[in-house]
């Protein structure tokens, strides 16, 4: 951790309210871009700031590696940084579409050629229509809690009724965390509630919810083969990552299913809750690297070691089931006794991504597929 903060002392940054067409975007940039490589751009979720959302995962001493080889942009909705002043009588509030459209903006303004965008909830929508209308700036996506879907009636009236019983922070609460965990984990909730009510802006934090609410859908179509090359789809490198106990498995796992499966790999974390990147950030920081260094943008020389237990209610697997099984047995090339149980349909095995090589790192952002761990 010493580590950590003293690279962190020594790191340039540059906090700027940026001017779009659609609103002054707040953003926090750290350490200097290159030409030779994207910087992370991250969008948190209704409800929290880029610290509140991302200081776990970004101060934990595993993330040091990645920082210290990537720039950092937080980026935040127009009145959702820490202390935002009421945005003014009139103004309207950008849509969840005009908020991916003010994007280009900040690259420009910060000189950014490409970036890998890692977006929680309402932000991973955004990074995905960003991606989706720009892929030519976007190298690749960690999306976390991303919903494809636009709010069913079902949903919006629950919405409304919610808002007339319950106070802001409550609301915004159960959008980002399951019942059990709300009912389990009284002190992350309490934190939580007491962040949102007293770092955040509860005017500009409604209209945000509000904006999230009335989306449309993300509109993406899984390719066939065969089929139209002009399919709509993401055509960089996407993870997407949610806790089992999240609100948002369902709309994830459908995500998923509507994804390029040559490009989209799947990481559904057990015993995890609606905010991997907090509840289990090591995991989350471990998975972020092999995805960067199958992108190429690491080397593997000093990859820590990341374990992941199978079980029958958590396996790898994939929609495609001989591509999984293709996928399995790659990813267990040096552990015989999983690869021949995998054979035989057993479905508890003990996977080790410490022996994967950059070959089979490529092979496996390269497959959709679904990495429970």
């Amino acid at each position: 951790n010493f580590l950590l903060q003293d690279w962190q002392c020594s790191e340039i940054q540059i906090e700027e309210n940026i001017e779009t067409q659609y609103g002054k975007l707040h953003c926090t940039m750290t350490g200097t871009p290159r030409a030779n490589r994207p910087v992370i751009l991250t969008f948190p979720d209704v409800g929290l700031n880029h610290k509140t959302c991302f200081e776990t995962m970004f101060e934990h001493m595993d993330m040091l590696e990645i920082i210290k080889n990537m720039p950092v942009c937080h980026v935040e909705a127009p009145g959702q940084n820490e202390g935002a002043k009421t945005l003014p009588t009139g103004y309207t509030y950008p849509t969840m579409d005009q908020l991916s459209e003010a994007l280009p903006a900040v690259l420009k303004h910060f000189g950014l050629r490409n970036v890998i965008g890692l977006g929680v909830g309402a932000g991973a929508y955004i990074l995905a229509k960003f991606a989706l209308n720009h892929p030519d700036l976007v190298d690749g996506l960690v999306l976390i809690n991303v919903n494809p879907n636009p709010e069913g009636i079902m949903d919006s009236v629950a919405n409304k009724i919610t808002e007339w019983t319950h106070t802001l922070p409550d609301t915004v609460i159960t959008h980002l965390f399951g019942k059990e965990e709300i009912e389990t984990n009284h002190d992350l909730i309490a934190t939580y509630r007491h962040y949102i009510a007293t770092t955040m802006n509860q005017s500009n934090v409604s209209q945000f919810l509000r904006s999230y609410n009335s989306r449309g859908a993300l509109e993406v179509e899984r390719p066939v083969p065969g089929g139209s090359i002009n399919v709509r789809t993401l055509k960089c490198a996407t993870l997407l990552v949610v806790g089992d106990n999240s609100p948002a498995v369902e709309a994830v796992v459908e995500c998923n299913s509507k994804l390029n499966p040559t490009k989209t790999t799947l990481l559904k974390m057990a015993d995890c809750g609606g905010l991997p990147q907090v509840d289990q950030p090591a995991k989350v920081i471990e998975a972020l690297k092999y995805f960067i260094q199958g992108m190429g943008y690491m080397s593997s020389a000093s990859m820590t070691r990341l374990r992941s237990r199978t079980t029958s209610s958590s396996s790898i697997t994939s929609f495609d089931g001989s591509r999984s099984r293709a996928h399995t047995n790659e990813l267990q090339r040096s552990r015989t006794h999983s690869r021949t149980e995998e054979k035989r349909g057993r479905s508890h095995t003990d996977v080790s991504m410490e022996s994967v090589s950059n070959s089979n790192m490529d092979h496996m952002i390269s497959k959709s597929t679904e990495v429970a761990c």
